[in-house]
């Protein structure tokens, strides 16, 4: 207070009467609170000089080791309209169990038949390639007779060209007989001729020997002309060879073309069957799906799609399922300047929510309600809020965790690191330093063995 006036408030008033007068300014007692002030202090300085045990804690909360055995949700791979449900919130429900049954609502998929008349036209269309089949094989066989009977033509026209030609040599012969017995006949009329003028000879001689000399000549012309016919044959001959070939391809062209397009008929035939097949199988699939049933055996906790009638899309979530076998785990995230001292297969410290625990962080023998963990996966990448997640798994070596915990309770972990005093971790908190980084044991052993 402001001294406003120079009186003195103890000349004019007796205050050691008053107790608390009495504990401040009595000699005896403000001895006693200095040696109490002074053994705290001392205290305090040993204190600061006892081992503490550096750790990095983190928070995050009770999962599954292994992916399929979280809580997950249920969708249909259809959209469709829910008919009826077969399950009740906290039912328990084996795989495979039926949990509701949906309706189509798609027009395509009304027809109640729609899988039997698809096998129907499978049948039909099979039966078309089938007989596109047989008709290919009549065609091919159809080529075949006709390149053979394409052989045998031309073998006999081949034949009768080699008898044209032999024809034609065999009047060639003749003809050069003719004109050889022309050429006697003409020698012989004119000796003839020479010895009726001389009077050797009678004039019936010399008639005689005319006629023959013209019959001889009759004869060359006659042959002459069956050597023009038998040339012409040759070339009839070779006319018809030329027909066949022409007219027998132009058969197995037609023949070829044919059965190429029954070929095309059968492979369009065959992937209209393909497909109607594929279309088959999709629609039998898609039958099956108008009942969801259980991926695995668990509880069904929440109906995400209630009442009957309502409509889903493909995809929406329909009712959740918690797994009833699995294995408890933690996730846990730490901060990234403390992510360099955690390792994979180190022991780590949680903490449940709710579950009755006394915690010492530097002082693990002091500390009851934490269980062991270990590390069985580190993230390699940062999370949305910052930190980097590690997977924690319960330590087989530790008393087992307790029964009463469920996924997603709150878990806060410890992990353990080097002795220190803790004047050394309480000037390095002020000062925002992080923990000493050390390796795991054995890794410095090794690392020296690489080298």
């Amino acid at each position: 207070m402001l001294n406003i006036s120079k009186d003195k408030l103890n000349r004019r008033v007796d205050i050691s009467e008053y107790k608390s007068v009495k504990y401040a300014f009595y000699r005896t007692k403000y001895d006693l609170f200095n040696k109490i002030l002074l053994g705290f202090t001392i205290f305090i300085v040993l204190v600061m000089f006892l081992p503490w045990t550096q750790n990095v804690s983190g928070s995050g909360y009770v999962t599954t080791l292994s992916p399929e055995h979280r809580p997950q949700t249920i969708q249909s791979a259809i959209p469709g309209r829910i008919e009826q449900w077969f399950v009740e919130e906290g039912e328990f429900v084996n795989e495979g169990d039926t949990i509701l049954h949906i309706s189509e609502v798609k027009s395509e998929y009304f027809d109640p038949m729609l899988v039997e008349r698809t096998g129907n036209q499978i049948e039909a269309k099979t039966g078309s390639v089938n007989s596109y089949g047989g008709k290919i094989i009549a065609l091919r066989a159809q080529i075949a007779a006709l390149q053979n009977e394409l052989a045998l033509k031309l073998k006999q026209a081949s034949n009768k060209l080699r008898q044209a030609r032999l024809k034609v040599e065999s009047d060639s012969i003749d003809l050069e007989a003719a004109r050889t017995n022309l050429n006697i006949a003409e020698t012989q009329y004119a000796r003839t001729v020479q010895l009726q003028e001389e009077g050797l000879k009678a004039l019936p001689d010399v008639e005689e020997k005319r006629l023959k000399l013209q019959e001889t000549q009759a004869k060359l012309i006659s042959q002459q002309n069956k050597l023009l016919a038998s040339e012409n044959e040759v070339i009839n001959a070779q006319l018809e060879i030329n027909r066949i070939e022409a007219e027998y391809i132009n058969k197995i062209a037609k023949a070829e073309s044919d059965l190429n397009t029954a070929r095309s008929n059968q492979l369009d035939a065959e992937a209209q069957v393909s497909k109607l097949e594929s279309d088959y199988s999709n629609y039998v699939i898609r039958s099956q799906m108008n009942y969801v049933l259980a991926p695995q055996s668990g509880y069904i906790t929440k109906a995400l799609r209630a009442g009957i009638g309502e409509t889903f899309k493909e995809g929406e979530r329909l009712v959740g399922i918690m797994p009833s076998d699995f294995m408890l785990a933690v996730e846990t995230y730490i901060s990234p300047i403390d992510i360099p001292l955690i390792h994979i297969g180190e022991e780590m410290r949680v903490q449940f929510d709710g579950w009755p625990s006394i915690v010492f962080s530097g002082w693990e023998n002091l500390s009851y309600g934490t269980y062991g963990s270990r590390v069985v996966a580190i993230d390699n990448f940062i999370s949305d809020n910052g930190k980097y997640r590690v997977l924690l798994a319960p330590d087989p070596n530790d008393h087992p965790w307790p029964e009463a915990i469920r996924v997603g309770s709150g878990a806060t972990t410890i992990a353990l690191l080097e002795d220190v005093p803790i004047w050394y971790e309480i000037w390095r908190n002020l000062n925002g330093f992080p923990p000493n980084y050390y390796q795991p044991e054995g890794s410095s052993q090794a690392n020296k063995e690489k080298k």
